[in-house]
Parts: C-alpha cells; sequence; structure tokens
C-alpha cells in the first residue's frame, strides 16, 4: 500500500522544528488544525486530508494517519518541523503557520513528495490526552 500510504501521508504533513528557544511562546498556535497535503511527485495518492491538535508547540496526530507516529514542534515564530514514521517508512516536513493558516513542504524519502496547506479548524486551546 505505497508504504503504508506514504507514511500516512507524512501524517498530516506539517513538519515541525524539534527545538524550541527557551524564550519561545508556542501557545498562540494551540488548537486544532486541518492539513491537507498534496502529491506533486511520486508514487502517492494525489491528497490526504488529516487533522492535528497543537498544544504549547506540541503536534499530535488527532484522525487519518492509522498507525502512524508524529514527533513534532511548532516554535513560536511559527516554523514547524516534523517526523513521522509507521512501521520502517519514515518522512520529513517544513513550513511555517500563521493565526489562522500555514502552508510548507514535505516528503517520504525518494517515494514522494509534494507541499501542504494548514486552516485552523478550532480556536480553543487543544487537550493533548
Amino acid at each position: 500500500m505505497i508504504k503504508l500510504t506514504a507514511v500516512a501521508a507524512l501524517a498530516a504533513g506539517l513538519t515541525l522544528p524539534t527545538c524550541l528557544p527557551a524564550s519561545a511562546e508556542p501557545s498562540t498556535h494551540n488548537g486544532r488544525w486541518s492539513v491537507e497535503l498534496v502529491t506533486e511527485s511520486g508514487l502517492c495518492s494525489a491528497r490526504y486530508t488529516y487533522a492535528l491538535a497543537i498544544r504549547e508547540g506540541q503536534v499530535q496526530l488527532i484522525s487519518g494517519g492509522a498507525g502512524a507516529r508524529v514527533n513534532g514542534h511548532v516554535g513560536a515564530d511559527g516554523s514547524v518541523g516534523l517526523t513521522v514514521s509507521n512501521g520502517t517508512a519514515s518522512g520529513t516536513g517544513t513550513g511555517r503557520l500563521q493565526s489562522g493558516s500555514g502552508a510548507g513542504t514535505w516528503k517520504v524519502s525518494s517515494l514522494c513528495s509534494g507541499h501542504w496547506t494548514a486552516w485552523r479548524s478550532d480556536t480553543r486551546t487543544a487537550q493533548a490526552d
């Protein structure tokens, strides 16, 4: 199934930086986000849609990436960087969030790559379980 649907299409595509400065205040990006990934090259499906939660700079997959693990952060400036894995497949993504939207790129090894767009779907603080 094309590398587990291209690591669940990068499990929502946002790739968030793995370190935050001590002075960072990522709470401005807290909440639920909808993310759409569009494949520009490779063997992945054309489009994927996912739901993510961001809480204090940490990213959590809510839906759309069965079996995927997400490890990522959002910086206070909105910079996004994350890694996603699903079985033996893994991918990365980078980009930037603003107050209610965001965009960036994603890649799953040499399998496929593309761009992502995000929009805030809930302005309340996300609750991580």
